[in-house]
């Protein structure tokens, strides 16, 4: 049985990857209101907290990198999802500071995973005109080469007028805080003078929107140190799949429970 699932998931990943090298095509607003969605009220920001790749693997009785596999089609689905609809900037957490403290076998298996992500993904999102980037502490912890690898995605889209695609890699939403106050200390700014404003231009991208909205699977409810200055007026959207059951059709309906909610900003 175990044999056999573990070889059904990897068909399904060949399947999908090729499903994805077809060209994403933009849908008309007829094609948008066809899916229940109003396409002049869309977020102009998704970030996604894709959890529970370990667990959606471990209910299977498969290994967890399986999970992780999986994880990665799911991240793609929503990448097309996001083209589909011209939602300008989609935001995913990759990596966290925190993810160090896992076993260091998983660890490994994460690093060079993503490594052999971005250079799989790399050619298939510049054709459809993605702009990558990355977000976080590019620090010794990270292998040069994978330092490399991300350099050479961001050089290769960095003109792309299309969908901007930032992964948060060893990415503290605190940490990012701390970098920020180093940076601002070290050009002297004057403590009397300082605004929120400034303090986001400090920010590890200082020209990524504020998200609209922020999506996070498998039924935990928090932000786990993502974007915590940046989400402050974001909606909230905590689903109980798994992140590997997420979709195409999870991404819309996400948008269409977005669309639902009333955004005030502190107003009445």
């Amino acid at each position: 049985m175990w044999v056999h699932n573990y070889c059904l998931i990897h068909q399904i990943v060949r399947l999908e990857r090729y499903l994805f090298s077809v060209v994403t095509k933009k849908l008309t607003p007829e094609q948008i209101m066809k899916l229940n969605i109003d396409p002049t009220s869309l977020p102009k920001h998704v970030s996604v907290i894709m959890d529970g790749n370990g667990r959606w693997a471990q209910e299977r009785s498969l290994p967890r990198t399986d999970g992780h596999l999986q994880g990665e089609e799911a991240l793609f689905e929503c990448v097309e999802a996001a083209i589909e609809l011209n939602i300008p900037w989609l935001t995913a957490y990759g990596f966290s500071t925190e993810n160090w403290k896992r076993p260091k076998e998983e660890v490994r298996f994460l690093i060079n995973f993503n490594k052999e992500t971005i250079r799989k993904r790399r050619d298939q999102l510049h054709e459809r005109n993605v702009r990558i980037q990355f977000i976080g502490r590019e620090n010794w912890r990270i292998p040069r080469s994978l330092l490399k690898d991300m350099d050479q995605a961001r050089d290769l889209t960095k003109n792309n007028t299309g969908l901007t695609f930032t992964v948060a890699f060893n990415y503290g939403g605190r940490a990012e805080l701390v970098d920020a106050m180093r940076s601002m200390l070290m050009d002297k700014q004057d403590p009397a003078k300082i605004t929120e404003k400034q303090i986001s231009n400090y920010l590890y991208n200082p020209k990524m929107p504020d998200p609209d909205l922020v999506i996070r699977t498998s039924g935990e409810q928090r932000l786990s140190n993502f974007l915590l200055w940046q989400s402050a007026y974001s909606e909230f959207l905590f689903l109980k799949e798994m992140w590997p059951d997420f979709n195409k059709k999870s991404f819309h309906q996400a948008i269409r429970e977005y669309q639902n909610r009333g955004r005030r900003f502190g107003d009445l």
